[in-house]
């Protein structure tokens, strides 16, 4: 009765502003309620890493892990991925949440969150530290298993690690699948690259070409709050086109 008590009263927050103080307020009568409840800590943790003040989202964020471990661990691993690159705390975490899914029973439902496995994230994570190598045979291994589902962004991601290690024709083959499931201006940026250090000029410049003509169209990695991981702009497209020969266009 506690807890239905308080998701009545949080209930309420839908007629406010997430960065009111009435918001706030209320998340906090709903805690004094029952205080053993995670949802109002992570509802007010929002605001607070919108905000910048990631101090004490953390410290409310902490508290909605410590009562459902399951249902946050993810969410804040991401964002200790995503907002403060604290790749090692991101790798706690999701270490941490693959372990309690495991105990639980419950990997089919909860290895995927948001179009992003958790050990796509792991494998960034370790990217990210360096450890490209470690990275690529995290995504290798998972996509090898019978249940294996792709990501929206799996294979870009990848093939990137498998251009950073040189592996020209493994990144190519990423790329591809990549343009089967979800084509985007950075997968044919990335692939005019590989073809471009395999001399091979014309699908270089064809993929160039798409590339600039998807990143006009808006078809290209997003996201409203942070800026992802292999994502492309202008000037990477510019400065790829200051060293094609004159007379060799990529223009629409």
């Amino acid at each position: 009765m506690e807890r239905y008590k308080a998701c009545l009263a949080a209930e309420k927050i839908s007629e406010h502003y997430q960065f009111t103080r009435e918001f706030q307020s209320i998340l906090d009568s709903a805690i004094t309620i029952d205080p053993t409840w995670d949802y109002p800590y992570r509802a007010k943790s929002t605001a607070y890493l919108k905000s910048g003040d990631f101090i004490t989202w953390k410290k409310l964020i902490d508290k909605a892990v410590a009562y459902d471990t399951l249902a946050n661990l993810y969410y804040r691993g991401r964002c200790r991925f995503n907002f403060f690159r604290d790749y090692k705390g991101a790798i706690a975490d999701f270490k941490m949440l693959k372990q309690v899914i495991y105990n639980q029973n419950k990997v089919k439902e909860l290895l995927i969150h948001d179009d992003t496995h958790v050990d796509t994230f792991l494998a960034l994570c370790y990217r990210s530290l360096g450890e490209t190598e470690k990275a690529i045979e995290i995504m290798t291994s998972r996509m090898a298993t019978p249940s294996y589902s792709s990501g929206l962004f799996d294979h870009l991601h990848l093939g990137c690690m498998y251009l950073e290690q040189e592996e020209y024709i493994e990144a190519i083959e990423q790329f591809k699948k990549q343009e089967a499931i979800n084509d985007l201006a950075e997968n044919r940026f990335y692939i005019a690259i590989a073809y471009k250090n395999v001399l091979d000029q014309e699908n270089y410049l064809i993929n160039l070409k798409t590339a600039k003509e998807y990143l006009q169209q808006g078809k290209r990695v997003h996201d409203y709050y942070v800026e992802n991981i292999d994502k492309i702009y202008w000037a990477n497209i510019l400065e790829e086109e200051k060293g094609i020969p004159k007379g060799i266009s990529v223009q629409k």
